[in-house]
């Protein structure tokens, strides 16, 4: 309980979206004293559960590991929560979700959906063998099909697209890495780094290429070919594609909350429907830290929109979201951090091997915007503060000997 003031009137909070972004709603709403209704509605039959494990020790280990569950009691909290219910639109003139299972009706609701993944735009994609991996169900059917031996192809070349090839390269099978960009993550990173990202795959024995796009996949009834741009073909027994992700806006249609890569909401998180907020993956919004209309798909980011939606949706205290970004991820037992953003201007520190730890510091009109740290955990959180106030380079700047510059 904490002595915030609580807005007259709003006793039925609904969060559509039984993901992280809805747990971490309900947290916040119980901590900050709401005692009123909350009611979580979920399209997966599971209840919201911690999803970057899924391409990482989910996905690498052995046994049948259970992944983290958010909510664990939603009776103790007091939580209605509908799995397995699906949103069909949103009523927001009478303030009601149209549900597959029945009309819930609302006081303040939260879009919590996030995002599902860009479909492959080619021939093949219905075989079995084809997948994406953004689900519990997903990811344990990969697990299952990553034997020893199986003939991997994987599909953009991201994040995610690197958590996948090093899990799957950790279960002994053989990994093509598919990428359309010159480089992995350039576009995240920058390419000095990304050069790095790249060494890194082959390190590992990943057959990573770059500049290349999937032509067709083939196989009778199940993949078995994967057809490239440059006139190559691979041999597949599984084919896991992550090109990216859209938010997962089309219920919203005719509701009058603008959609725009996301829904479109005020430095509050709220849409422009008055009383319906967004947050995690499907919020777009200008955030004060950069000045720009972003989209962040971390999971830290989410968490801390989590606290700003349930002020402003609950309490008489509104304050805009200001975030600085972060984000982690770990390939080949290396951890990799982003902090901030990346910019054309980068001095790296340590410039040995492709597994050697490295740090990134980025620059942009003077300001340090960014920071990259490969297994340098320790060096990159010191910048936090830094990047954070956008501290000029020249006061942050050092420069040791090794040092890279671009």
């Amino acid at each position: 309980m904490t002595d915030v003031e609580l807005v007259d009137g709003i006793r039925r909070l609904v969060i559509v979206g039984a993901s992280l972004g809805a747990a971490r709603v309900v947290e916040e709403a119980r901590r900050i004293g709401f005692d009123g209704e909350i009611t979580v509605i979920g399209e997966e039959a599971h209840g919201p559960y911690d999803r970057p494990p899924l391409t990482k020790e989910f996905l690498a280990g052995e046994g049948d590991p259970a992944p983290f569950w958010h909510l664990p009691d939603p009776e103790s909290q007091g939580v209605n929560l509908l799995t397995g219910t699906k949103a069909l639109s949103l009523d927001s003139r009478n303030r009601r979700v149209r549900t597959d299972k029945g009309d819930i009706d609302y006081d303040a609701l939260v879009i919590a959906v996030g995002a599902q993944p860009r479909p492959l735009e080619v021939d093949g994609t219905h075989l079995d063998g084809v997948t994406t991996l953004r689900t519990l169900d997903q990811a344990r059917a990969i697990r299952e099909a990553l034997q020893p031996g199986a003939r991997v192809v994987v599909v953009g070349a991201g994040f995610i697209g690197g958590e996948v090839a090093s899990s799957a390269r950790a279960r002994g099978a053989e990994v093509t890495l598919v990428e359309a960009l010159d480089l992995p993550l350039v576009g995240a990173v920058g390419s000095l780094v990304a050069e790095r990202l790249a060494y890194l795959h082959r390190q590992y024995d990943v057959d990573l290429l770059t500049r290349t796009k999937v032509r067709e996949i083939r196989g009778q009834g199940r993949a078995e070919k994967v057809s490239l741009s440059d006139g190559t073909t691979v041999p597949a027994d599984l084919v896991i594609v992550g090109i990216g992700v859209e938010p997962a806006t089309g219920w919203l249609r005719g509701s009058g909350v603008a959609v725009s890569d996301g829904v479109a909401c005020s430095p509050y998180l709220e849409s422009t429907v008055p009383g319906v907020y967004a947050v995690g993956d499907v919020a777009r919004w200008v955030n004060p830290w950069s000045g720009r209309s972003t989209r962040m798909e971390h999971w830290t980011s989410t968490g801390e929109q989590a606290e700003f939606v349930v002020r402003n949706a609950l309490t008489t205290e509104r304050r805009p979201c200001r975030i600085t970004p972060y984000f982690w991820s770990e390939w080949y037992g290396h951890k990799l951090q982003l902090l901030g953003e990346p910019a054309d201007e980068v001095e790296l520190i340590g410039h040995g091997g492709a597994t050697d730890p490295f740090l990134g510091q980025y620059r942009y009109d003077g300001q340090l915007v960014g920071a990259f740290g490969f297994d340098r955990t320790g060096p990159l959180m010191k910048l936090r503060t830094a990047v954070a106030e956008r501290l000029s380079w020249q006061s942050m700047l050092r420069r040791p000997e090794g040092t890279a510059r671009t």
